[in-house]
């Protein structure tokens, strides 16, 4: 009686649908943006047989023609990555280890944060630039041709760069303009491959070469990165804004070629920056931190996430861990025992907005700044937290416990007098739901303020199991079939 009413839930599974392949991009156009020659020559090169092929949302109307296409001029079966864990920008090498791909193709935006799993190759969307009109509006912000100047731009604007600084360099002699470099040793793209290292000295006329955030370009010798303005060439977004935190000294100008219009960047740096001193007060208020994991696929985010949970202890904080996919405002809002939250992410992703969040979500460097006292707030900002590990040019060593001692000071925010170290001569190792009562030279008795407490204070704690109160009974056969229409239903 139940396929009356619906299909039956064999017949839904074992269906076969026929997929009509529609694209907005037309077929002899794929190649051109696509790079659809390019991605199979790759491939055979390898020998690469599984594919995965990672769009973002906006060009996934196209997936399924270049999916085609690659499976017909290769040996390779490609698999489509339609929705990613984390931001589109990043590699999602977990989504492509579960088909047991032998190598991604990342189409669109790319942050270019270093990958290590598997073989990567780029390919960026080839917006179009109106190059004279871009050339113009230079001229227009920058009247001086002797200006230091730094051209900036969004990855898929890459293939119209040549052309721009071709018009411009004959007319500004102190115009620098910044090339892709991809990192990792598994990455086919641009043909520049390169190790980690921040920032090097070339040595042949011993320019300082800046690499940062996958972009390099090359100083003047004995001039500094404050000495030039920045051009940035792309709409505004993440990507601007992790150039202006991070070079926050320079005055930047930006075209977008959508609106076909230039201006001077008037947000207000130290504005953005107090607003992040705030969070970072926030967090030195903070007794118990979540650690949200924002990336699997950035290099050494295992890496940075010990080294936060040593910082966190050392002082005097409650850590936690969560990987929950993609950040919203509902699923932060299910853990209230949260002080301030801690996002691990690629350095475009990083600068979350959490002005809509109950609790304020800030980077790995603001949350060192709040418990290293080493670590001290200055001009510079760190967006790339594989610069704070071990070896970076912005680590600094966690300060020595019996250097610290057990000293105090007064919240900015509330007034409140606040302890570093009240936490880290906690044993490691505690009964569950104890309530541990410390005692020091300052304080005369002092609370964990762990979530266990703070479970432990709520009046509902969620389902009760009323424990030798439910009867036993013995297991039987369950429904079978799908939620809209089980098999017994209507037969009895």
């Amino acid at each position: 009686m139940a396929d009356a009413f619906s299909s039956s839930s064999e017949t839904v599974i074992q269906r076969v649908v026929d997929v009509t392949v529609k694209t907005n991009t037309p077929p002899e156009k794929l190649e051109e943006l696509y790079q659809i020659k390019k991605i199979c020559d790759f491939i055979s090169q390898h020998q690469f047989q599984k594919v995965a092929l990672q769009f973002p949302d906006e060009l996934l109307v196209d997936s399924v023609s270049i999916a085609v296409e690659i499976e017909r001029h290769s040996n390779a079966k490609p698999f489509i990555l339609g929705d990613t864990s984390y931001g589109s920008c990043c590699v999602d090498e977990v989504a492509a280890e579960h088909v047991g791909a032998d190598c991604i193709v990342h189409y669109g935006r790319a942050c270019l944060s270093p990958s290590k799993r598997l073989p990567l190759m780029y390919v960026f969307e080839r917006r179009p630039l109106d190059v004279d009109k871009c050339a113009s509006t230079f001229r227009e912000l920058y009247p001086d041709s002797q200006s230091h100047i730094i051209i900036l731009y969004d990855v898929n604007y890459v293939h119209a760069m040549n052309d721009l600084v071709t018009l411009l360099s004959p007319e500004y002699p102190n115009l620098v303009a910044s090339e892709l470099v991809v990192e990792g040793e598994q990455c086919y793209s641009h043909s520049r491959i390169r190790q980690h290292d921040d920032t090097c000295q070339s040595e042949q006329d011993n320019r300082q070469v800046i690499c940062q955030f996958g972009r390099q370009f090359s100083l003047k010798s004995g001039s500094s990165i404050t000495d030039y303005s920045m051009f940035y060439v792309g709409q505004e977004g993440a990507v601007l804004t992790n150039f202006m935190m991070t070079w926050n000294r320079c005055s930047f100008c930006s075209f977008d070629p959508i609106t076909m219009t230039g201006r001077t960047e008037s947000v207000s740096i130290n504005r953005a920056l107090m607003k992040r001193y705030y969070a970072i007060e926030r967090a030195k208020d903070a007794n118990v931190v979540g650690i949200l994991v924002g990336t699997l696929g950035v290099a050494d985010y295992l890496t940075i996430i010990q080294q936060l949970k040593e910082t966190i202890h050392r002082a005097g904080k409650k850590s936690y861990m969560f990987a929950m996919g993609k950040l919203n405002v509902p699923k932060l809002a299910n853990f209230l025992e949260i002080d301030i939250f801690v996002l691990i992410a690629c350095p475009e992703n990083s600068l979350l907005d959490s002005s809509e969040f109950y609790k304020p979500v800030v980077t790995p460097f603001e949350m060192e700044v709040a418990c290293n006292k080493n670590r001290e707030w200055s001009e510079e900002y760190v967006t790339d937290f594989r610069r704070l590990l071990p070896g970076g040019q912005s680590h600094v060593p966690l300060a020595d416990q019996q250097e610290e001692g057990d000293e105090t000071d007064v919240s900015l925010i509330t007034g409140a007098l606040r302890s570093h170290n009240l936490l880290s001569m906690e044993p490691a190792v505690s009964s569950y739901g104890s309530s541990v009562v410390l005692r020091n030279q300052t304080l005369t008795v002092a609370n964990t303020n762990s979530a266990a407490s703070f479970l432990a204070e709520r009046s509902w704690r969620g389902l009760e199991q009323k424990l030798g109160e439910t009867p036993v009974v013995k297991a039987v056969e369950g429904r079978r079939g799908i939620a809209i229409a089980y098999e017994e239903e209507g037969t009895s």
